[in-house]
């Protein structure tokens, strides 16, 4: 591809939604109910798109008619659990307070919430506490809510990636910037606005996958690559809770979630039960051990031993409810793999492995009403780094930013962000990619893109960090960040790839950074050079933001209450 890159005339609306997923398409439809005038930017087609593409079939809810008046001891066992640890208490109360509403619109729109007669808690849960996770079938969601947002005059561009948040002289956003792939060449697109949502998604493809070099093969979605987290630094935003990371349990070499749809038990390759929560498939209670005890499986490995997931006692009923989850959860490749390799649950067990490629556990850091510290600039869904609720957080915290976002923008007014400076800044820059030839001299996207990988899990993974392999992984990063200023591209999908390596290297940039500052082992922070957990820092966040010399990282306290 030769030439500068060309623009269309642009758009304006009164919020403007940075992805299509389920976090963004809440947000849009809140901010349209609100009176708003919204335009949703999607990389993709939002009837498929984001980490909710093909399903889901748990959502983390409080039911007062299940749990009780008093949402304490829920409270508790969601801080337990698997999404706790790192959330703001404010952003907790609220959204337990708002998360059944939410339910309850699914349930009206279609979404099958009460799928076998009733509210339905089964999975991700302790034998005798509280079961925190509702069951539903999530299988067409995104198809629905599409549908809604369509309902409602929304604007949805499709094959429109986000690439930047434009602010004004004063650092408030008033538009962003898009790439419009629906055409043959990639055309640059300003999108005027007088308020922003970020909502494109978890940091996939910055670490790399159990197949690697076969990026695509990711526990999320794999298009999800930290464009926001990326746009909001640049924008002056704060981020939170980078030195942390995300991973989970699945199919061995099948990177997909849906751990607890699986109704069976951890075990060795002779079928002895290998965690202390259930020695029979539960189907209520799932098997808790590939949540807490991540380290089950290196553990194992180690000692020379797999890890499988056992069915083989599972009822005829139950089997059947398990199949219905992984279908819902989005896990059809799996089971069409496992049929036509004769796989058969009552004589066979499912080698199990750690996942990996989860991407960063951090992000952009916002207020109760899901806003960041950019006047103007939301965000939600797995965008944030202060609160995590999977599938519900997106729904919920997608609903909060839309209404914020469109109260925001009612004493706001358009101004013509295409005359911003970054506007032009970008636009030289994709000129400068664009005009670019391919040769044996310059990398591909791909290339930049597994090198990146390879250094963010050798050098910043969860299992083993210390001062020299941050400081060496980083000068690593660095090289490449280089050498990804020769990226050239083919197309208008390979130009948007290029944009996305660049993201990808700048917030694993921000990851060695945090991951440097915290000097001591928490959770999956795993440093050997700082083996204890520091009581002084308890309750302490490490954030970055963008300042005159480079990344600055700080230290600000966990709310509590």
């Amino acid at each position: 591809m030769a030439g500068q890159i060309e623009r269309n005339v642009p758009l304006e609306c009164d919020v403007l939604v940075a992805g299509g997923g389920v976090a963004g398409l809440m947000a849009a439809i809140a901010a349209a109910d609100q009176g708003a005038r919204v335009i949703v930017a999607e990389k993709a087609n939002s009837k498929r798109s984001g980490c909710g593409a093909t399903g889901n079939d748990h959502f983390l809810c409080y039911i007062p008619e299940v749990h009780g008046e008093d949402p304490g001891e829920f409270i508790r066992e969601m801080n337990e659990s698997q999404v706790g640890g790192n959330n703001d208490m404010n952003l907790v109360r609220r959204y337990v307070a708002e998360c059944f509403e939410r339910v309850k619109d699914w349930d009206a729109w279609g979404v099958g919430m009460r799928e076998h007669g009733d509210w339905e808690f089964n999975g991700h849960a302790k034998p005798g506490h509280l079961r925190i996770w509702l069951k539903y079938a999530g299988k067409d969601q995104k198809i629905i809510f599409t549908k809604q947002a369509a309902a409602r005059g929304i604007t949805i561009l499709n094959h429109h990636p986000f690439t930047e948040v434009i602010t004004d002289g004063d650092g408030r956003a008033v538009g962003g910037i898009c790439i419009d792939l629906t055409q043959e060449y990639p055309r640059m697109q300003v999108i005027r606005a007088k308020s922003v949502i970020l909502a494109t998604g978890n940091a996939n493809r910055l670490f790399g996958s159990k197949t690697m070099g076969w990026m695509f093969n990711s526990a999320g979605c794999p298009s999800n690559v930290c464009t926001g987290r990326a746009a909001a630094y640049r924008a002056g935003a704060r981020l939170v809770n980078l030195d942390l990371t995300g991973n989970g349990a699945g199919c061995k070499y099948f990177n997909r979630g849906g751990k607890a749809t699986w109704i069976g038990v951890y075990s060795d390759m002779n079928g002895r039960p290998l965690g202390p929560f259930v020695t029979k498939p539960s189907k209520e209670y799932g098997d808790l051990a590939g949540d807490v005890w991540r380290e089950m499986f290196s553990l194992k490995r180690s000692q020379g031993e797999p890890v499988f997931m056992n069915c083989s006692e599972v009822s005829d009923e139950d089997l059947d409810y398990m199949l219905w989850g992984l279908t819902n959860e989005g896990n059809v490749g799996t089971l069409d793999h496992l049929k036509e390799e004769g796989f058969d649950f009552r004589k066979h067990m499912v080698e199990f492995d750690g996942k990996e490629g989860g991407g960063i556990g951090g992000g952009i850091d916002i207020s109760v009403d899901a806003e960041c510290t950019v006047s103007g600039l939301f965000a939600a869904g797995d965008e944030t780094g202060n609160f995590r609720a999977d599938m519900g957080g997106a729904a919920t915290f997608g609903h909060i930013a839309g209404i914020s976002a469109a109260k925001y923008s009612e004493a706001g007014r358009i101004v013509e962000a295409e005359h911003m400076a970054v506007v032009e800044e970008r636009a030289a820059h994709y000129s400068r990619i664009l005009e670019r030839k391919a040769d044996t001299a310059t990398p591909s996207w791909k290339e930049i893109n597994v090198a990146i990988q390879q250094v963010m899990t050798d050098y910043c993974g969860s299992d083993v960090r210390s001062e020299h392999l941050l400081t060496t992984g980083l000068r690593h990063l660095k090289r490449i960040q280089e050498k990804a200023k020769d990226v050239h591209c083919a197309d208008g999908h390979e130009f948007m790839r290029c944009l996305e390596v660049e993201d990808l290297a700048l917030v694993g940039e921000l990851a060695f950074c945090s991951a440097m500052e915290r000097k001591e082992t928490r959770g999956k922070h795993n440093r050997v050079d700082y083996p204890f957990t520091n009581p002084m820092l308890n309750n302490k966040f490490v954030v970055i933001q963008k300042g005159e010399a480079g990344p600055e990282v700080d230290w600000r306290d966990k709310i509590t209450n």
